[in-house]
């Protein structure tokens, strides 16, 4: 059976892990405060679901899932993740995570940061652009009429086919924005960045009219329009 692994079991990664397990996946968990803090969600899950540390979750893991906030990338395990698909949720808020300068002159992106940190792993960008609560409502068998399409971004074809397949499987198309370097095309402030549903139709024209920052006129909030 095969397992995954969650580096960070928050809103994200405990709405993934639900679909996991109505999938028939194992799952392991793990957070910031330790694997008693995860006790409720564990009993709510069942008998495939445990609790660890991220470094246990990450050995455990035949396919990995990082949801933590952006600040601590660098704390995800090295060697339990090397060779293995690595889901990459995160986006970058500089109110919360702090200005960090590749981020914010674009010479980077969010997905690129963690595969920099997992040289030997096979980051796949996943699951940033819809709210959490939508992702155990929104899915539809394969073949639905106006399925809900959601975006994928990664340099190894083959860990995108994998991602693919886990997203049929959870009730969602797969659209490919291609490299880790054009996963810039869903991050905050993109067209289709938590812009509610969207088919595969939609999320294409969303990715074909992203913008770089650079391009945009800040709004009076400092973010961007």
């Amino acid at each position: 059976m095969t397992t995954l692994g969650f580096i960070g079991s928050g809103h994200i990664g405990a709405q993934i892990a639900r679909l996991a397990v109505a999938n028939g996946y194992t799952v392991v968990l793990s957070n910031s405060r330790g694997p008693e803090t995860l006790a409720e969600l564990v009993e709510e899950l069942g008998p495939q679901a445990s609790a660890g540390t991220a470094t246990e979750a990450a050995a455990a893991a035949d396919i990995a899932v990082v949801s933590v906030p952006l600040i601590a990338y660098t704390e995800v395990p090295v060697e339990e993740l090397a060779g293995k698909v690595v889901l990459d949720t995160n986006n970058y808020y500089f109110e919360r995570d702090g200005h960090i300068a590749e981020l914010d002159d674009e010479s980077t992106t969010v997905s690129e940061l963690l595969q920099q940190h997992l040289p030997t792993s096979h980051v796949v960008k996943a699951f940033n652009h819809i709210r959490f609560d939508q992702i155990t409502t929104d899915g539809k068998p394969a073949g639905s009429l106006g399925r809900r399409a959601l975006v994928i971004a990664g340099d190894d074809d083959a860990s995108k086919a994998t991602v693919a397949t886990l997203l049929d499987e959870f009730g969602f198309d797969a659209v490919d924005a291609g490299p880790l370097a054009e996963g810039w095309r869903i991050q905050r402030d993109e067209p289709g960045y938590v812009a509610g549903y969207r088919t595969v139709d939609e999320i294409t024209a969303d990715l074909a009219n992203a913008k770089r920052y650079r391009d945009m006129v800040p709004n009076e909030f400092g973010t961007h329009a």
